[in-house]
C-alpha cells in the first residue's frame, strides 16, 4: 500500500471574485464529484443565532432565483447523480456526484443558490425548514437514549463565549426567535465566493472546470467584510475536573470521558489520532480488551474512543463505555479512567502501533477510493489550511507516530485534573 497520501494530480485557480477552484482529474470512470465548502459553521454564529449555519444547509435546497423549490434535488437525481450537505462547527459543505456530462448542470445549480437564495427566500420557506430542524433536534438529540451527550459535552469542554461551546443544531429558543431579515443577512454575510472553495474531482480537465467556474460563479460579487469567527485557540486549563450526571430514560449506565487535545491538522492531533485508535478502535483496542473482554464490565459493541476533527481550537478526544447488566456507573467510570490514564505509563507495543496504523491506512484509502471522498478532502485542506495538496501529509504523519510520542501526548493532554466526565444513569436506579 503506498504511503503517499494523495497520488493524483491537483490543479488550482482563483477567480477574480475570490472563489478558489480545485481540480483533480481522474479518468478512471465517467463521473465527477462537485464539492463546495463554505467557511461558515456554528463557530461563526453570534450569540442568539445558534443553529443558523445548519438551518441554511436546509434552506439551500429550498429554491433560488432560477431553481424552484425541490428542483435542485430533482435535477441532480434525474441526471443519475446523488447529493447531500453537512454542517459542523467549522464549515458547511454541499456536494454532488454526477455523470461527467452533467458537470455543467451541477456547477450552475451551485452558483445559482450561492448568489440567488436570498431573493427567493420566503417567510413560508423559513418557517417550514425551521420546523424541520426543530424536529431533527428532537429526533436526533432529545428523544434518543444518550442523544444529548454532545450537547452536554461541549459546554463542559469549552467555556461560555468559546466558538465550540454550543452544538451545530442550535437552541430551540434561537431558532424560534430569528426573523426572515436576520437569516437573509446571515446568507449575504457568509455565502460569498471569496468565502468558499469549489472542488471538482473526476472525469474533467482542469481547464474545462476553470472556464465553467468562471462562467457560472465569476459574476457573483465578493464580500469584503466577512467577520472572522471568534478566536478559540487558547482554552485556559481550569485544573479542575468537570463532571455531570444525568438521570434519563436510558437502558444502562454509560460514561463519557473527554479531554481537549490539539487542533485537527496539527502534529499533536496526528499523535492523538493514532492514540485514539490504540485506545478505542475495534476488538484489539485497549478499551475493548480490558473493559469488554477482560473485566467484562462494558458491553462489547458500546465501548470505544475517537477524536473529533475540529481545526480551530483544541479538539476533543472522547472515550466511552456502556455498562453490562449489574455493573454500576461508578465501577465503569473507574475502569474507563484507568485505561485512559495508562496510556501515559504503559508503553504502546509495536503490535498495537502496527494495528492502529493499519486501521488508519485502510480508513484513509477508503476515503480516497471515491471521487466524492477525494473532493471533500481537498476542499477541507484548501479551506482550513490554504492548500489542498496538504492532504498528502496526513497519512505519512500518522505512519510516523511513535510509541514515545503517544506516551508524551497522553501525559500532556489526558490528565485527570482537566478531565470531563459525563455519566448517564437509568431512571430506575436513581
Amino acid at each position: 500500500m503506498p504511503d503517499s497520501g494523495y497520488p493524483w494530480p491537483i490543479e488550482t485557480s482563483r477567480l477574480d471574485n475570490g472563489l478558489r477552484v480545485v481540480v483533480s482529474e481522474d479518468r478512471t470512470a465517467p463521473a465527477v464529484a462537485v464539492n463546495l465548502w463554505y467557511d461558515v459553521g456554528s463557530r461563526h454564529e453570534p450569540a442568539g443565532q445558534t443553529g443558523f449555519a445548519h438551518l441554511f444547509e436546509h434552506l439551500m435546497f429550498e429554491g433560488s432565483v432560477n431553481v424552484a423549490k425541490t428542483e435542485h434535488m430533482k435535477l441532480i437525481q434525474g441526471s443519475g447523480g446523488s447529493l447531500n450537505a453537512t454542517t459542523n462547527p467549522d464549515r458547511t459543505n454541499y456536494f454532488e456526484t454526477v455523470p461527467a456530462e452533467h458537470l455543467e448542470l451541477a456547477l450552475w445549480l451551485e452558483a445559482d443558490r450561492m448568489g440567488g437564495l436570498v431573493p427567493a427566500l420566503t417567510q413560508e420557506t423559513l418557517d417550514n425548514q425551521r420546523e424541520v430542524v426543530k424536529n431533527e433536534r428532537r429526533q436526533r438529540y432529545e428523544n434518543v437514549p444518550y442523544g444529548d451527550a454532545w450537547l452536554r459535552l461541549l459546554p463542559l469542554l469549552y467555556p461560555p463565549g468559546h466558538p465550540y461551546h454550543h452544538a451545530t443544531i442550535g437552541s430551540m429558543a434561537d431558532l424560534n426567535a430569528a426573523d426572515l431579515a436576520t437569516f437573509q443577512a446571515f446568507h449575504r454575510t457568509y455565502y460569498a465566493p471569496n468565502n468558499a472553495v469549489l472542488t471538482v474531482v473526476g472525469d474533467a480537465q482542469a481547464a474545462e472546470v476553470f472556464a465553467l467556474a468562471d462562467k457560472y460563479f465569476g459574476a457573483l460579487p465578493a464580500r469584503d467584510d466577512i467577520p472572522p469567527a471568534p478566536d478559540g485557540r487558547n482554552v485556559p486549563a481550569t485544573g479542575q475536573p468537570a463532571t455531570e450526571t444525568v438521570t434519563a430514560d436510558v437502558p444502562a449506565p454509560r460514561v463519557y470521558v473527554a479531554h481537549r487535545g490539539h487542533p485537527f491538522g496539527s502534529p499533536g492531533y496526528d499523535v492523538l489520532t493514532v492514540l485514539a485508535t490504540v485506545l478505542g478502535s475495534g476488538r484489539g483496542s485497549r478499551l475493548y480488551q480490558r473493559l469488554a473482554d477482560g473485566e467484562r464490565i462494558a458491553q462489547p459493541d458500546l465501548v470505544g474512543a475517537y477524536g473529533v476533527d475540529l481545526a480551530h481550537a483544541p479538539a476533543p478526544l472522547i472515550a466511552t463505555a456502556t455498562a453490562r447488566p449489574g455493573v454500576t456507573a461508578e465501577r465503569l467510570a473507574e475502569g474507563l479512567a484507568e485505561v485512559v490514564d495508562e496510556l501515559a505509563t504503559v508503553p504502546v507495543t509495536a503490535a498495537e502501533l502496527d494495528r492502529a496504523k493499519a486501521l488508519l491506512s485502510t480508513a484513509w484509502w477508503r476515503q480516497m477510493s471515491t471521487v466524492d471522498g477525494r473532493a471533500d478532502t481537498l476542499g477541507r485542506y484548501a479551506t482550513q489550511f490554504g492548500d489542498p495538496a496538504r492532504a498528502a501529509e496526513r497519512l505519512p504523519a500518522w505512519l510516523a507516530v511513535t510509541a514515545e510520542q503517544i506516551a508524551e501526548t497522553a501525559a500532556e493532554v489526558l490528565g485527570a485534573a482537566d478531565r470531563v466526565t459525563l455519566t448517564y444513569l437509568p431512571e430506575e436506579t436513581a
